[in-house]
């Protein structure tokens, strides 16, 4: 069995070889946002390709997240409160967001029909310039939501009888 360090060196080094022909972002990079390391103990010939898995999982569970905001059906306690908690210009970054990573899944989509390594490193490389731009506008967001939960805490401390 391969150690974990020499799947992750050795992933960091075929990683190398992809960055320089495509310009892609570091490995640092990548994996601090996307937690591309998970993915070292995979044995492949389609390291590329992987890796572009594991940044659109990223991606589309902020997409779902976001869709439940904006079309909730059948939404729980945490949705509700979070729906509460934005505004109509939150809604509408949100909005926003969403579309654009709607457009990335088709992109996506189609490189598991066909194949092209160069196709695989534009998308990581868009994905990851996405995010980039994104974040900080959907951490405010989040932020936002997290101070309106501490507010209406600090508000309602009479409890359910008092």
């Amino acid at each position: 069995m391969v150690k974990k360090e020499n799947s992750l060196e050795n992933m960091k080094k075929s990683y190398e070889l992809l960055k320089k022909k495509y310009k892609l972002p570091t490995f640092k990079e990548l994996n601090e946002e996307f937690w591309i390391e998970e993915i070292s103990n995979k044995e492949t010939d389609f390291l590329i390709r992987h890796i572009r898995i594991k940044v659109a999982d990223f991606l589309f569970r902020v997409a779902r997240f976001i869709e439940s905001l904006i079309n909730p059906t059948n939404p729980s306690m945490f949705t509700i409160f979070i729906l509460k908690a934005i505004n109509q210009d939150d809604k509408k970054i949100l909005s926003e967001i969403h579309k654009k990573i709607t457009k990335m899944e088709i992109e996506y989509i189609k490189l598991d029909v066909f194949f092209s390594e160069e196709k695989e490193a534009e998308f990581i490389k868009e994905s990851y310039n996405f995010w980039q731009n994104t974040k900080k506008n959907f951490f405010n967001i989040l932020e936002k939501v997290e101070k309106s939960f501490d507010s209406k805490k600090e508000n309602n401390t009479r409890g359910y009888f008092g």
